[in-house]
């Protein structure tokens, strides 16, 4: 919200000596940002001047230019050479003398054109930074202002105004207005504010006559009507000819807002200056009366920025005979716009729902300064006084005539209700002693009526807080009054007995341990397509079902994911494209496994602010699939890049897999790498990852296809667990075993099986029986040559004895691996090898 100064001051105290500065501070005690603080971009000398006398001369190029001699109110008239043919001798103007600066910036100097030494310049509005227009020099005649030549005009026009921008929450749209801004400046510093928008009581009194206006809304929002309030006004005669005055130009430009034409540029003013939007229609394009509804499916509408809309069921229109003039709350329709031609205005001001504004700018998105304020909430008290603003400034400046016979007022008695405050409430959740005076003091500054003759308190929240609900609300207020530098910095004390989870601390080990071993995690949004879900998230390559999103941030991506691996491609790409191109990374995160034939999603809206009962709750679980959360590795490029003494190394299955037995110790279990198959990995390149025999992941090496479809060259590594799975496999928190003080006893054994065998079997059935003596057993070897029969190979394992209580003797050694060799011989056919 940007303040003009001088508005401003209108409304509150504000020293004369206060700088812009100041301003802001006070604003950001009381909880505002400071933005920026915004000046028009002009420097004098920069004066009154009156056209004496000119010449025309025509040029060869075309064009006349004027020679003017032109009073300034020094000793003898300036030369200046114009090119414009809209003013008079006798005309006062602007004069732009050399040494002044306008908007660009363009310096002015004295400059030979034409055959003449022009001395300055004659100025628009455009040029001084008064509007876009550039019709023209800008006569003060036109403007109602007379003053001697050679007076300042910089300061007669407004433009040595200057005004502070501040950022405005969502929560306190009251503050979009120069009524809110005053307000909360009177709250820093207790100055003195006078509201502008006094005297809305008024407008109860006020009864419908001689307009039609009808709110049928046929789908109320969360059961709230889109119109609670309806103000019509009719102001006759206008002439939109008129210019805007100088003053209100200015504060619109400082407030970010272009100027229009004096009837929009009204209508723009007040709602700066009440936070109310208004809207004008051209009476006379306008079929019958009005009524506010709903739109019917396929209805279309031009609105102001000339594009056709295909409307929604859900948006709110405003209405006439002929079908709908306008969003509600948004933005006009272009057939009943004021123009140039309007005659006869008909004013609205309305209170309309703020979720139906807000869903119904985003549906279009069509973000207007109507339906930002709208969105937040203004003052339901405020349009009566807001429309007779508009009246009462368009019979003044543009010359119209109020309909007192036609005017309308439709809405419902707007009534708060008191909130419950118990005693010691506030500086028992903010953590500062307030005295009872000092919060009685806060809330009825920020506009509550307090009732504190008994306990708890009773606060009735003013009309223009919609945010204040509940005590808590009400609490913060105090603390923002009184000074948030009250509040005291303390650490809070965890609770003794606390702390994480043990399926978070295997998450957190997990992630650790990959990071450790040279893995970046690169965190990706939820959201992939169908074709992925179905490439990434099947094990086959059938389509299984994903939950499609009903808003969807990508309309490209709708579908919640299967799988992590499309981010982690995603993420890969993005580094080869930039030159990052050996890569090793991770993710863990939640996927999205819905139940074939179950139809998730409910229309169940619990309320804010209290927790749902069990019924409620196991509702808006079954409403949801089922999530899992997983981890996934990528790995593609060099794992070791070349260097002086040492080729380049690429990386391949065995570093996936390494990354396997990475992620399982980090989890607390022990997991074997069978031959598997998946729908999108390179026949024999893949694993299935096992924990106990139960399936909990792949790992593998992306079909060539695969990868080149997502623009990666080479080879690319990867693999994805259920870590959920893995986590519930441990069962137990990871401890570290103790250290043995006595010897290990090492053996290899080669033992001959079917090539159809997978190792991970063979070491299983030595590892059971063995028996406890068998501290590690890993695979060394795999040999399929000469001296093996024809399909069959040859697996070595490196085995490691040791007692926890004695020194073990070869002999022991020596028994418990030839247990183990007769279990793999009895279940597998296993033989030593000769």
């Amino acid at each position: 919200m940007r303040v003009p100064l001088s508005w401003l001051r209108e409304f509150v105290d504000v020293p004369a000596e206060a700088t812009p500065e100041d301003i802001l501070a006070a604003l950001v005690s009381v909880g505002f940002e400071e933005e920026d603080v915004h000046r028009f971009e002009l420097q004098g000398p920069i004066v009154v001047g009156r056209v004496l006398e000119f010449v025309e001369e025509p040029q060869s190029n075309g064009k006349t230019i004027r020679w003017c001699q032109v009073d300034v109110g020094e000793d003898a008239p300036r030369g200046i050479v114009c090119g414009a043919g809209n003013f008079f001798a006798g005309d006062l103007v602007v004069v732009t003398l050399p040494g002044s600066v306008l908007p660009g910036p363009f310096p002015i100097a004295a400059r030979k054109t034409y055959g003449h030494v022009s001395d300055g310049m004659i100025a628009s509005a455009k040029e001084l930074g008064l509007g876009n227009e550039h019709s023209g020099i800008l006569r003060l005649a036109e403007l109602g202002i007379d003053a001697e030549p050679g007076t300042d005009a910089i300061a007669l026009l407004g433009l040595d105004d200057v005004a502070v921008e501040i950022n405005v929450t969502p929560d306190r749209g009251y503050a979009l207005s120069m009524r809110g801004v005053a307000r909360e400046y009177a709250h820093a510093t207790g100055a003195n504010f006078r509201d502008p928008g006094a005297g809305h009581a008024d407008a109860a009194d006020r009864t419908p006559s001689g307009f039609s206006i009808v709110v049928d809304d046929r789908l109320p929002i969360r059961g709230r009507v889109g119109a609670s309030e309806f103000v019509v006004r009719i102001v006759r005669d206008v002439d939109p000819s008129r210019p805007t005055p100088p003053w209100m130009t200015a504060r619109l430009a400082l407030g970010g807002i272009r100027s229009l034409g004096v009837l929009i540029d009204i209508t723009n003013y007040v709602m700066l200056e009440l936070g109310q939007p208004i809207h004008g229609y051209d009476l006379d394009r306008l079929t019958g009366g009005i009524t506010v509804r709903r739109a019917e499916a396929g209805e279309k509408l031009e609105t102001l920025d000339g594009q056709v809309r295909t409307l929604d069921p859900e948006d709110l229109l405003i209405t006439d005979e002929s079908g709908p003039i306008g969003l509600a709350g948004v933005m006009g329709g272009g057939t009943t716009e004021m123009s140039d031609a309007t005659r006869n205005v008909l004013i609205e001001a309305a209170t309309f729902d703020t979720v139906s504004i807000a869903r119904t700018a985003r549906r279009h998105k069509l973000p207007s300064e109507a339906s930002r304020r709208f969105e937040r909430g203004v003052d339901p008290l405020v349009p009566f006084v807001a429309a007779e603003r508009v009246a009462e400034l368009m019979v003044e400046l543009a010359g119209g005539t109020l309909d007192t016979d036609l005017g309308a007022s439709l809405g419902t008695t707007y009534e708060r209700e008191a909130i419950a405050l118990p005693d010691g409430f506030v500086a028992g959740l903010i953590g500062v002693d307030y005295t009872a005076e000092e919060v009685s003091a806060a809330l009825r500054l920020v506009g509550c009526d307090v009732d504190d003759s008994a306990s708890p308190w009773r606060a009735v929240p003013p009309s223009w807080r919609p945010d204040l609900t509940d005590k808590w609300t009400l609490a913060e207020e105090v603390a923002r009054i009184e000074g948030y530098d009250r509040i005291p910095s303390v650490l809070p004390v965890p609770p003794s007995g606390r702390g994480f989870t043990a399926a978070q601390q295997g998450r957190r080990r997990v992630s650790n341990a990959l990071a450790a071993a040279g893995y970046v995690e690169t965190p990706s949004f939820p959201f992939t397509t169908e074709e992925l879900n179905t490439l990434h998230g099947s094990a086959t390559g059938e389509s299984l079902p994903s939950v499609k999103l009903a808003n969807p941030l990508d309309g490209q991506a709708p579908f919640l994911r299967r799988s992590l691996i499309p981010g982690l491609l995603a993420a890969a790409h993005r580094n080869v494209s930039r030159g990052l191109v050996d890569l090793a990374l991770f993710e863990t995160g939640t996927v999205f496994l819905p139940e074939p034939g179950v139809v998730y999603g409910t229309d169940t809206i619990p309320p804010l602010a209290q927790r749902p009962d069990e019924a409620t709750l196991a509702e808006l679980n079954a409403a949801i699939p089922r999530q899992r959360r997983f981890v996934a590795v990528l790995l593609a490029g060099m794992r070791v890049t070349k260097q002086p003494g040492q080729p380049a190394v690429p990386a391949d299955l065995a570093d996936a897999v390494d990354a396997v037995r990475t992620i399982a110790a980090g989890a607390g279990v022990r997991a074997d790498v069978l031959q598997g198959a998946r729908h999108a990995l390179h026949p024999g390149r893949t694993g299935s990852v096992r924990v106990d025999d139960v399936e909990v992941g792949y790992v593998g090496e992306l079909l060539p296809s695969v990868a080149q479809a997502a623009d990666l060259p080479g080879r690319v590594l990867v693999a994805e667990l259920d870590l959920d799975r893995l986590l519930e496999l441990s069962g137990r928190a990871v401890v570290a075993e103790s250290l043995s003080g006595f010897p290990a006893a090492t053996q290899d054994v080669s033992l001959v099986v079917t090539d159809g065998i997978p190792a991970a079997d063979v070491r299983a059935a030595l590892v059971e029986g063995a028996g406890p003596l068998l501290e590690d057993a890993r695979l060394v070897d795999d040999y399929r040559g000469p001296g093996v029969p024809e399909h069959s190979k040859s697996l070595t394992f490196a085995l490691r004895f040791r007692a926890p209580d004695r020194t073990l003797t070869a002999a022991e050694a020596t028994d418990a691996k030839l247990a183990g060799v007769a279990v793999a011989a009895e279940r597998l056919g296993a033989r030593i090898r000769d």
